[in-house]
């Protein structure tokens, strides 16, 4: 702000005063009370806002949370260079629970190029230690993500690995910001730099198993699957931010300090105007309009759902037009949403990979595998997001550090975790507050067993046992007068058959084919119907010999489902009774099945099958838009249609070809197929 075209902050105190503090809030609370806000959030920024000292900033903290006691819940964070950031002020964010951003363009040559003191000294080494503080157990729960400006002069993999070092919990690349009056920089006979740039960090990013969020790229893909943009930069969201300056000023956005001299100017102060009467200035009303706020290019553009002009303050151009222009990042913003739209898969109005494979039932699971890995990077991005538990903390910590320190030596050894389908159930569940953060201890602690990575680990305790998903679970010690909770400390030799209270995952081999049959995972209750407890040895090898006899008869009659499930089934689950029918209730995805034993061959053979098909299904709607999800009938009949598709075959009935012809028809007919799912219920004509 201080380079920028508008100089209004040279005429203002350096400080914010007690004043002005007092006033903003009280008018957030006399906002949250009048609109009935559920949180608001609240940004410490500068300059650089550590420079008030501490005293200041505890009577900010202070006055924000005694406005909004009892009104609505306070999100209040930081956002900071680091170069201050000291235990104190650790301590006092810790007190209040401030949320701490940190700017860092990355590795040592990029932070230096600007980031250094007036004696030209670095202040990378004091960023670093600063970091090391915030993932420091005690504090790590307040580090909320790295602020990173592009500058194409630096080395993009290099930037991101040395970000990724710090083991952030979120990432985000800002464009510099530009004008069509003071343009970014662009080297001499490249096209889209910027666009470049973004992609190579994406490609790194991707190949290391998308670690961490980076909310640039999250906006891109939840935009281009019909989803809301995730920041204020692209997409065709309101904004809803206002600046209170040290002074008491409302001000619009402060990135429209660059376009020109007072164009963040509201003329309304703390002191005598309301929050709905700043947001009811014509500039603040501009920055609404979504679509219709835009220039006649963007209207006209094919991904300007995802972009949404870009930024609003790099839409300026000092010729009379204003802000009505498309970004002066147009052209990359253009390549880097197009880009990523081919790399990830993502858009619900056009086909996966092998799509019409799998309609017609001719995939040999290729297609499959390509569902599986974007069901993966969905599920690694779910984990991360989870927010880290106000108690249990250490048990949280001390998994997510041997997590982040498992992924970091080699990222395959997390794969287990990842893929496997009741860590996706769990993480679901978690993310609506219906299951415990700290099950995370239990999947990095069975994925450290698995790689022989840890000697013992600290397992939470669920219902009188220590879980290690895919491993089996360990039944706890008994204390008299315990409630069977806690944690637990266990140990690698207490894993193996005959320990004591060890209760391992029992596996059946068929045919080359090794599948767990998985009767103890704490989340294994994702079918619609409840889940069998633990069998007996006899039950096990009436198991075994079924799904033997059952195998046989799917390769004989289905070879490419065959094959396609020998690829990909790695789990069965028994059940009480039959599974539900919704696709809905079928959190496990197609490399687990819920089933109920039945002693006829073919009768599970086609419950097998069944299962495949609509865990195939429910993962394509994934990334897909098939039908118009209000219309429940629609979807039962093209799950039922698309599952009876592969079993007729199977149960020796002549009338089913007939039914399923049927039922095939009355789907054709319906009139809430998009023209994807048009398109997929054509394959399954196909097919048939």
């Amino acid at each position: 702000m201080y380079e920028g075209a508008d100089q209004s902050w040279s005429d203002r105190p350096k400080v914010i005063s007690e004043e002005t503090i007092s006033w903003t809030a009280l008018r957030l609370a006399e906002h949250a009370k009048r609109h009935m806000l559920a949180s608001v959030q609240v940004i410490l920024h500068g300059g650089e806002p550590l420079l008030v000292g501490p005293t200041r900033l505890r009577h900010i903290c202070e006055q924000l949370h005694t406005a909004l006691d009892g009104v609505c819940d306070l999100d209040l964070r930081v956002h900071t260079n680091g170069v201050q950031l000291s235990e104190r002020y650790l301590d006092l964010f810790a007190e209040f629970g401030v949320g701490v951003g940190i700017s860092l363009d990355g590795d040592r040559s990029a932070n230096d190029r600007y980031r250094v003191y007036a004696d030209g000294r670095s202040s990378y080494d004091k960023v670093l230690r600063a970091i090391d503080r915030l993932n420091e157990p005690r504090y790590r729960h307040l580090f909320k993500g790295i602020l990173c400006t592009v500058d194409v002069r630096n080395d993009p993999v290099a930037v991101y690995d040395a970000l990724a070092e710090t083991r952030a919990p979120r990432i985000d690349f800002l464009l510099p910001h530009a004008t069509w009056d003071a343009p970014p920089l662009r080297p001499e006979g490249a096209a889209t730099p910027y666009a470049a740039w973004l992609l190579a960090v994406h490609d790194r990013w991707t190949a290391q198993g998308r670690p961490m969020p980076v909310r640039l790229f999250d906006s891109v893909i939840s935009t281009l699957g019909g989803g809301p943009s995730l920041t204020e930069a692209m997409g065709l969201e309101s904004a809803d931010v206002v600046v209170v300056e040290t002074d008491g000023t409302y001000e619009q956005a402060d990135s429209l300090k660059i376009a020109y001299d007072g164009a963040p100017a509201t003329g309304r102060t703390v002191f005598r105007h309301t929050f709905d009467e700043v947001a009811g200035h014509p500039g603040m009303i501009a920055r609404q309009q979504g679509l219709d706020g835009l220039s006649e290019q963007c209207r006209a553009c094919p991904v300007v759902r995802s972009c949404g002009g870009g930024l609003f303050a790099h839409r300026y151009r000092g010729d009379g037009t204003g802000f009505d222009n498309p970004s002066v990042y147009c052209d990359d913003l253009l390549e880097l949403i197009r880009s990523l739209d081919v790399r990830t898969d993502v858009g619900m109005d056009r086909p996966v990979e092998g799509f019409d494979a799998l309609a017609d039932g001719s995939d040999d699971g290729t297609a499959a595998a390509r569902l599986l890995q974007t069901r993966q990077s969905v599920t690694l991005r779910m984990i991360t997001s989870i927010e880290r538990p106000a108690d249990d903390r250490e048990v949280w910590d001390a998994a997510w550090r041997l997590g982040l320190d498992l992924g970091a030596r080699d990222g395959a050894l997390l794969a287990p975790l990842v893929a496997h389908p009741y860590a996706r159930t769990w993480a679901l569940r978690c993310l609506d507050g219906s299951a415990p953060p700290d099950h995370l201890a239990s999947l990095v602690a069975a994925v450290a067993f698995l790689a022989g990575a840890a000697d013992e680990m600290l397992v939470p305790v669920r219902d009188g046992y220590a879980h290690l998903p895919m491993l089996g679970r360990l039944r706890a010690p008994v204390v008299p007068g315990d409630d069977a909770s806690g944690s637990l400390v266990v140990t690698g030799d207490q894993l193996v058959d005959g320990a004591a209270g060890w209760e391992g995952v029992r596996r059946i081999r068929v045919d080359g084919v090794d599948i767990a049959l998985d009767d103890v995972d704490l989340y294994r209750d994702c079918f619609g119907g409840p889940a069998a407890e633990r069998l007996t040895d006899t039950d096990v090898e009436r198991w075994q010999r079924v799904l033997q006899q059952s195998w046989a008869h799917i390769r004989a009659s289905l070879p490419a489902v065959a094959t396609a499930m020998a690829a990909h089934v790695r789990t069965v689950t028994p059940l009480t009774a039959d599974p539900a029918p919704e696709l809905a209730a079928r959190e496990g995805g197609f490399t687990a099945l819920g089933l109920r034993f039945d002693p006829d061959p073919v009768r599970m053979a086609v419950d097998l099958v069944r299962g495949f098909r609509l865990g195939l299904l429910e993962a394509l709607l994934d990334v897909c838009e098939l039908y118009d999800e209000a219309d429940l009938g629609t979807a039962e009949l093209l799950a039922d249609t698309y599952a009876r598709l592969a079993t007729d075959p199977l149960g020796g009935d002549p009338e089913a070809g007939r039914r399923t012809r049927s039922q095939w028809a009355r789907l054709s007919a319906t009139a809430s197929l998009s023209p994807l799912g048009r398109r997929f219920v054509d394959g399954m004509g196909r097919g048939l």
